[in-house]
């Protein structure tokens, strides 16, 4: 099954898969292997009409990147255990706020931005301390104010929930010097009118992956 959700990619950040196993050295048997065992994720396989007909293309940066991790790492780890790391995962962590400032996940203007909005806390789940990275994200990225940041936390406060477990895309959004937010499931083919720019596009799954490495 492919994903139509190539209208939230330009073409220059897409790459075929032809040129994909040319780039990496990799074989079709391994691509899809790695499918399977879902070290890529399904959403990032897109059919999309070509010259030749329907060609299978890929979000360029997320795959090379996912693709030279899978590749550094695969002698020291099974394929099993690579996706884990991979996958959005509960887990038991459990963290005092301060921690994650100390320990370079998040700015403590980010820290104090995600507890403003949930309220104080003496310890941080993983999902709440994914909220707050995706926030620091965002803030660090220069893209967005404080004042908006507040909208970006409410967000993803009251609607979360509802992505648990799965893959989303956080979209920031400005048209006309007005800001708006939206949370997209994969896969979501999305348009937008005119004079509508994203400001910041955040992938909880890229998030995760990041947070496994700084909490490990």
């Amino acid at each position: 099954m492919y994903h139509n959700n190539v209208a939230l990619y330009m073409e220059s950040d897409l790459i075929s898969k032809r040129e994909l196993l040319e780039v990496t050295g990799i074989s079709y048997g391994q691509l899809y292997r790695w499918k399977r065992k879902s070290l890529i994720p399904e959403e990032w396989f897109i059919r999309k009409s070509a010259f030749t007909g329907q060609e299978t293309f890929f979000p360029r940066g997320k795959m090379l990147e996912r693709i030279d991790r899978i590749k550094n790492m695969k002698d020291d780890l099974s394929l099993d255990d690579l996706a884990t790391m991979f996958s959005p995962s509960p887990a038991e962590i459990r963290l005092a706020p301060q921690a994650i400032v100390e320990q370079g996940i998040v700015s403590k203007t980010a820290l104090d931005v995600f507890l403003k909005d949930e309220g104080p806390a003496e310890t941080l789940t993983f999902d709440m301390i994914l909220s707050a990275y995706i926030l620091h994200k965002a803030l660090a990225s220069g893209d967005i104010s404080l004042d908006e940041a507040h909208l970006l936390m409410h967000l993803l406060k009251e609607h979360s929930s509802r992505f648990q477990g799965k893959d989303f895309t956080l979209l920031f959004l400005r048209k006309q010097g007005i800001a708006s937010c939206c949370i997209m499931s994969a896969p979501a083919e999305m348009v937008f009118e005119p004079g509508t720019k994203i400001v910041s596009r955040i992938t909880a799954s890229s998030c995760i992956e990041e947070l496994k490495m700084k909490l490990s």
